[in-house]
C-alpha cells in the first residue's frame, strides 16, 4: 500500500494565514493529545498562541486538509524548531520526514547553519526520531516542571 507525500510550502514560500489558525490549533492539539497522561499535564504547544504564532510569520502548514504543521523561530544563529505536529490519521505517510527536511531547507535559505529543538523527556518516541535525523543530543534540562531533552543539528555538512 502506498501513501502520498504530501506538498510542503516551498523553500522560502508563504507562511500559515490567519485563516489557517483553527487547523494550527486541531492538528496540535491531536498530535500532542496522548501525551497529556503521560507527562502529566497539557504539553506545551497544545496551549501555544497560534494566532500570534502565525501572526508573526513564524508557522508553516502542509496538506489539504491540514495535517502538518512547523512552528519556526529564527535567532541569530539558529533556527528554533520550536514545534513540529503531525496529525495521528497522517502518521507513516512520510509527512514528518518532510517537514524536518523543510526545517532544514528555510535554515538554509536564512542563512542560518544550525537547527535546535528541544522535546520533553517523557516523549520517548522524539528520542528515537531527532537521531535519525541528524539531531544531536546536546543536554536533558530540567526547568521548572519541564524536563527536556535539547538536541542541535549542524547543516555545516548537510
Amino acid at each position: 500500500m502506498t501513501h502520498d507525500i504530501l506538498p510542503l510550502p516551498s523553500v522560502g514560500g508563504p507562511p500559515a494565514v490567519a485563516a489557517d489558525v483553527p487547523a494550527v490549533k486541531a492538528v496540535t492539539d491531536a498530535a500532542y493529545h496522548r501525551y497529556i497522561e503521560r507527562i502529566g499535564r497539557r504539553p506545551v504547544p497544545m496551549d501555544a498562541d497560534h494566532a500570534a504564532d502565525v501572526a508573526a510569520g513564524r508557522v508553516y502548514v502542509t496538506g489539504d486538509p491540514v495535517v502538518g504543521v512547523l512552528v519556526l523561530v529564527p535567532h541569530e544563529d539558529h533556527l528554533l524548531l520550536e514545534s513540529i505536529a503531525v496529525h495521528p490519521d497522517a502518521h507513516g505517510r512520510g509527512v514528518g520526514r518532510r517537514l524536518l527536511e523543510f526545517v532544514d531547507e528555510h535554515a538554509r535559505e536564512l542563512g542560518l547553519f544550525e537547527v535546535r529543538l528541544y522535546a520533553n523527556a517523557l516523549m520517548w518516541e522524539n528520542q528515537k526520531i531527532y537521531p535519525r535525523f541528524g539531531y544531536e543530543l546536546v543536554e536533558r534540562r530540567v526547568e521548572g516542571p519541564y524536563d527536556r531533552f535539547h538536541y542541535r543539528k549542524s547543516l555545516a555538512h548537510y
